[in-house]
Order: C-alpha cells, then structure tokens, then sequence
C-alpha cells in the first residue's frame, strides 16, 4: 500500500529552533526575572489563551492574531513581571531579548530537505509572537509559509490549519503536523490530521519514519 503522506506541516519556535524552555529560562536568569512570579503569569494567560472560551482581551491570543501590537503587548507583560531585585522590567525590546537565545536546529532543517526530496509538500504554521523569521532559511525549506499574526488566525484554530493545507493543497489525512505544544498537535488530530508531538529531532525523526512510513535516513 502506498504511503498516504504527501504533505508535512511544521512548527517553528521549540521545532525549527532550539528549546523553548532553555531560551527563557536564559533570559530569566540573564535579566534576574523572578521567576516563580513569571511562570505564575505566563500559566495564567496561556490557560485562558488555550480554552476554548478566551476571552479577546487575553494577550497572548491577541497577540498571535495580530489583534495587539507587540510594542503594547511588551508593555502588559513588562508591567505584570518583576526583577528579584525588586527594579521595573524594561518593555523596550522585551519580546527580542526573550528569544534572542534562539538557534536554529539543524537537524531538523536537515530532516525537511529530505522530506522535500522525496516530493512532499511543506508548510511552515507558526504562532507569532512579534518574531523576525530567517525567511530567507525557511523557503529553502518550506513550500508555504502562515504565520498566525499575519492570517489573522492563531493555533489551535481550526481555520488556521484548514489554510495551511489550502495553502499546499492538501488533505488532512495527506500530512502529518509537528508542534512542540500538545493543545495545537490535539487540534491537528481533531481534524484527521496525524502529527507527531515534538521532544527532539532523533525522536521526531524516527516517529516520521516508523509510524509515518517516510523513508529518512537513520540518524548517525
């Protein structure tokens, strides 16, 4: 029986780059953020941003749709931390220093290629937080990019994976999506949509390749 994949539809931040946990906790340490305080209001905001009855106002959804500004959101979330050293957050360029420990991980641009090799379509669906993309590194990868803040639609909308897969032209039994966050890869599957919930890219890789039935080198 043939392979019924065609199409791989991929996070970015935590997938394409290095871990999203290790970044902030960088910054946190770097900025000397009180950190219990941070992690009690991100779980917060991004509880309410991931059920089902958000609010508009919640900032995080607002912000992935594009409905907030990133400078405004910076002012919300700089207002709602504090340093250890009792000193105000500084909101100017906040979302920047947050990620600036991003790197790319090679892997998995390197796992991509081959996919894209083998004839399948790829799309790159990110939830932006204000972020500057390598554009310029992610089409030589990727047939199609969405960005939530740009469509006016964030994950784990069911409209913005439905235009990911028009923009591939696509079914959703004909792709698998990868995220790093459960709540998006739950929503991929609500729509008969395989994914893969992202740990690493050995793990990653071998899931496309076991379960998936991609013929992907094995890793060194």
């Amino acid at each position: 029986m043939d392979n019924p994949r065609r199409g791989v539809i991929v996070d970015w931040a935590g997938v394409l780059t290095s871990p999203l946990a290790s970044t902030i906790e960088a910054w946190i340490r770097a900025e000397g953020i009180d950190a219990e305080h941070y992690y009690s209001v991100m779980r917060a905001w991004a509880g309410d941003a991931y059920r089902g009855h958000t609010p508009d106002e919640n900032p995080i959804r607002a912000l992935e749709r594009g409905e907030l500004a990133p400078e405004r959101f910076e002012r919300e979330l700089a207002g709602a931390l504090r340093r250890t050293d009792g000193s105000a957050v500084n909101a100017d360029g906040l979302l920047h220093r947050m990620f600036a420990g991003f790197q790319p991980a090679p892997q998995m641009y390197a796992l991509l290629r081959e996919v894209r090799a083998q004839g399948l379509r790829t799309c790159l669906l990110s939830n932006s937080w204000g972020n500057s993309y390598p554009r310029a590194e992610l089409a030589s990868v990727f047939d199609a990019l969405v960005i939530s803040g740009e469509v006016g639609m964030r994950k784990p909308e069911v409209g913005i994976f439905e235009h990911a897969l028009a923009e591939i032209g696509l079914a959703p039994q004909e792709c698998v999506f990868i995220d790093d966050m459960r709540p998006n890869t739950e929503a991929a599957q609500s729509l008969g949509m395989p994914a893969i919930l992202h740990r690493d890219p050995d793990t990653t890789r071998r899931e496309l390749h076991e379960t998936h039935r991609l013929a992907l080198a094995p890793t060194a």
